[in-house]
């Protein structure tokens, strides 16, 4: 049985892991190839869009694709959009990881906003330095704040147009949390600027920000499509045990 998960995750990674030992299936892993050097997967993987809908569609249709996984960043709304209009197309089921979003704690300061640029303005117009936790793509709506100091992590260079004061600090996650501590009080951050993405690989960055009593403005998650809800790598696997035992076998080529 032929799937198709859609990745960039760790989430997706380890649910690649969990297929790679399963002769049931036959897997492939789709990344975006929003980073140079993408981690090392246990499947066979494609990098790259595929060209909107009906890209997408041709490559189910031609792969023989018998259910996707949607395993994309809770921020990755347009792909997940497109799979669910291109599996819908061609009747295919469609299973959507869904990370739960991080929860605001007792000793949180969180300043909730709808965008980048919102988050760019609710920095103020006095100067701050500021974390930038947002990934490299992003990073262009804070060219509208240049009074701050910005301090900005992400996997590799960044090739959008950038505030005047800013530097890089090149990293993957998971991250620790007395080490993330250290680093906003090494960098004297004032204020941090966050994705709310969930998950445990980059929520230190936010047990610290409560210990150090530092604001955080958080972008909150866009609307993203979905297919049947499933919260874990483990629940897809269930979930493509259901989808094993019902599939037949045939080929959507000629659909």
């Amino acid at each position: 049985m032929r799937i198709l998960i859609l990745g960039g995750t760790t989430e997706a990674s380890h649910l690649a892991q969990l297929l790679a030992h399963d002769g049931r299936f036959e897997a492939t892993l789709s990344l975006a190839g929003r980073t140079a050097t993408p981690k090392q997967q246990a499947l066979p993987t494609r990098i790259g869009g595929f060209g909107g809908i009906t890209g997408l569609e041709a490559w189910l249709r031609e792969n023989d694709v018998a259910a996707v996984i949607d395993a994309t960043h809770p921020y990755a709304a347009q792909i997940s959009a497109h799979a669910v209009a291109a599996c819908n197309a061609l009747a295919i089921p469609l299973g959507s990881i869904m990370r739960a979003a991080w929860k605001r704690e007792d000793g949180d300061d969180w300043i909730e906003v709808d965008s980048f640029e919102a988050a760019a303005s609710a920095l103020g117009s006095a100067p701050a330095r500021v974390f930038l936790s947002i990934g490299r793509q992003e990073l262009a709506a804070f060219a509208a704040a240049p009074q701050h100091h910005y301090v900005a992590r992400t996997i590799d260079p960044p090739d959008v147009a950038l505030p005047p004061d800013i530097r890089f600090v090149h990293d993957r996650g998971p991250f620790d949390a007395a080490a993330e501590e250290a680093f906003l009080a090494r960098e004297r951050i004032d204020m941090i600027v966050s994705k709310n993405s969930g998950g445990a690989a980059t929520y230190p960055k936010i047990i610290a920000s409560r210990r150090l009593r530092l604001p955080v403005i958080v972008i909150r998650r866009p609307h993203k499509p979905h297919g049947i809800v499933l919260d874990s790598p483990e629940a897809a696997m269930r979930w493509l045990d259901t989808q094993l035992a019902h599939h037949t076998g045939s080929s959507r080529r000629g659909v």
